[in-house]
């Protein structure tokens, strides 16, 4: 790509800072999806699998297990198809689903103990060598980079929600 700088100016310090940050954020985007993928494959899931537990264990990290249908949004499927994968995810023991206690119609979908122990075993050495990063920051600095990586993230919601919004409607077959 010959005119690299007419994607982001790099004149000042900051304007190169900021073209290597959107970079940075692009590899790690990148190298993330790879792990992700190797995962995945390891123990023979598909992408929105995947997607679909890292929605369960974010949803439980927040101490609000997620439902089927908050799932669904958030993966953009239809109700059969989250039925679907998580019958798959439960059979393969990633998941549970349990009833509430106050209302037996509302579902929570849950890490099921071994699916956590598969994903603890596979992405402990990645967390140790973050942990190990973090140690070099201080606790200033960790503070700017999770404002940061929290407003980054917020615009990147809102622009995939702007496109999700903006797609037409898929056309259904007359019959």
């Amino acid at each position: 790509m010959a005119g690299q700088s007419s994607y982001r100016r790099r004149d000042t310090r900051r304007e190169q800072l900021i073209a290597e940050i959107t970079n940075e954020l692009r590899r790690y985007a990148v190298d993330a999806q790879h792990v992700g993928h190797a995962f995945a494959h390891l123990h023979g899931l598909g992408a929105t699998d995947l997607q679909a537990l890292i929605a369960v264990m974010d949803a439980e990290l927040h101490g609000d297990p997620i439902t089927p249908g908050r799932l669904g949004e958030q993966l953009d499927l239809s109700s059969g198809s989250v039925t679907a994968l998580l019958d798959r995810l439960e059979r393969a023991g990633h998941v549970r689903r349990d009833r509430t206690s106050t209302d037996r119609r509302k579902v929570l979908v849950h890490y099921a103990d071994r699916g956590a122990e598969v994903a603890r075993e596979f992405f402990r050495p990645l967390g140790r060598r973050t942990d190990a990063v973090m140690l070099g920051f201080t606790d200033d600095e960790l503070e700017t980079v999770h404002r940061f990586v929290t407003a980054v993230r917020a615009t990147l919601r809102e622009h995939r929600d702007a496109v999700r919004a903006a797609r037409p409607e898929p056309r259904r077959a007359n019959g």
